[in-house]
């Protein structure tokens, strides 16, 4: 076979895909052990490991260039703004936003969520109207409409699944009605890894004239993203889901929705003129960012982003499947493991239980072998509700997961199951 050259690297490159097990290098966490064995770090979905090019940018700009942004005259801010401003450019184009004031800067999608379901709820949903939230939610996408219904005296209805773990699109043309005002859905679930049909749940909503707010929060470092191909008026998610710093994250909005809506949040940066009688706001997007900003982390998320399109998210994608696809037959072979879930098309997570061991403990003996994996409900009790489950164990997938990983948790958990018979 013929060997790469300085010629034909690229198109080697181009063909063959990414290398993943050298990518595993650029992340100095997974270099550890943890009670004397290798880490291996199977919980991506509640939140992804940081490789070395965030950690730099995060150093270079504490070390380099930190200032307040907007604010200044001075050189350090300046570079400070140009950098943070930056990166709202790459979000526009990361999730093929039409307009670079459609991204708002946020702390994580709950505060989006809470965003959304205050401002929008404010201005468009009344007393009586109906808010449609997936079974399959996180609390995140629950808990704020909740609020938001016991406050206004709208109704939250429930859009159920299937036993697959599939949403069940036949209810929800039931569902929408004149009453709708908004549905609230996951583009995938954090605990059965299902992908949501999108698109046509949007042209459903659409049909009747009612928005649709997607969590993104599992979806954006996994697969393909482009907003407008899927109409959705809302879409949010998080930055330490997508291999960046904590405490960021970004709502998208619709520009003729976010102009009509009113901020929620009062402080500096947002105002455009404040007197004793009345306060004036800033345009999109920063009449929703008042108060100074996680300028650092955003940086951060910037770093991130560069990192994830240099792989390509479609590879990312494609690696994830590989995976899934091996784990789903080599777990199915455990004796007494059950999954959970069994959607046509499903992310790269994996929910399940073994035998009547309760999902804490096989989680605390996992764990003793080196081995990181989610137990409990996943805040998602409404869909444990459904499932019947008071908890799973939930084995969840990043770009720096390869085939020994899923080896080393199909031996944990045969040796929790001695352990525990």
């Amino acid at each position: 076979m013929m060997k790469p050259t300085a010629s034909n690297i690229l198109e080697w490159s181009e063909r063959l895909g990414p290398d993943f097990e050298a990518l595993r290098r650029d992340f100095p966490i997974l270099q550890q052990t943890v009670y004397g064995k290798p880490l291996v770090y199977l919980d991506s979905a509640a939140s992804s490991q940081k490789p070395q090019a965030v950690l730099d940018a995060l150093l270079r700009y504490y070390s380099k260039d930190h200032a307040n942004v907007h604010r200044g005259v001075h050189a350090l801010s300046e570079r400070a703004t140009r950098a943070y401003e930056k990166v709202r450019d790459q979000v526009q184009t990361f999730i093929q936003a039409k307009h670079r004031e459609e991204v708002i800067w946020v702390s994580g999608a709950t505060e989006a969520i809470n965003l959304v379901a205050q401002s929008y709820g404010q201005r468009f949903i009344q007393k009586g109207d109906e808010i449609l939230v997936s079974v399959m939610e996180h609390h995140s996408n629950w808990v704020p409409w909740q609020l938001f219904c016991e406050q206004s005296g709208a109704i939250l209805k429930v859009l159920p699944m299937t036993d697959r773990g599939e949403l069940d699109l036949q209810a929800y043309r039931v569902l929408l009605n004149e009453r709708t005002k908004m549905v609230a859905v996951a583009h995938v679930s954090n605990v059965l890894g299902t992908i949501n049909p999108i698109a046509e749940i949007t042209a459903l909503a659409h049909a009747q004239g009612v928005p649709v707010l997607v969590d993104g929060a599992q979806a954006v470092a996994h697969l393909p993203v482009d907003v407008q191909a899927l109409d959705c008026d809302f879409y949010v998610f998080s930055s330490h889901k997508a291999y960046g710093p904590t405490g960021v994250g970004v709502m998208y909005g619709k520009k003729a929705w976010l102009e009509q809506m009113p901020p929620v949040k009062g402080g500096g940066n947002m105002i455009e003129i404040v007197s004793l009688e009345k306060t004036t706001y800033q345009p999109l997007p920063y009449k929703f960012e008042g108060g100074t900003p996680n300028i650092a982390d955003v940086i951060g998320f910037g770093a991130a982003l560069d990192y994830i399109q240099a792989i390509g998210v479609e590879n990312i994608h494609a690696h994830e499947q590989d995976l899934l696809t091996y784990a789903s037959e080599r777990l199915a072979a455990v004796p007494g493991l059950r999954l959970i879930g069994d959607a046509k098309r499903r992310s790269g997570m994996l929910s399940f239980v073994l035998d009547d061991v309760h999902p804490h403990d096989l989680g605390t003996l996992l764990d003793r072998e080196g081995i990181a994996v989610r137990v409990g409900h996943h805040c998602a009790m409404p869909l444990m509700q459904r499932l019947g489950l008071p908890a799973t164990a939930r084995a969840s997938f990043g770009l720096y997961n390869n085939r020994n990983d899923i080896d080393a948790l199909v031996a944990g958990l045969i040796l929790a199951k001695r352990f525990f018979a």
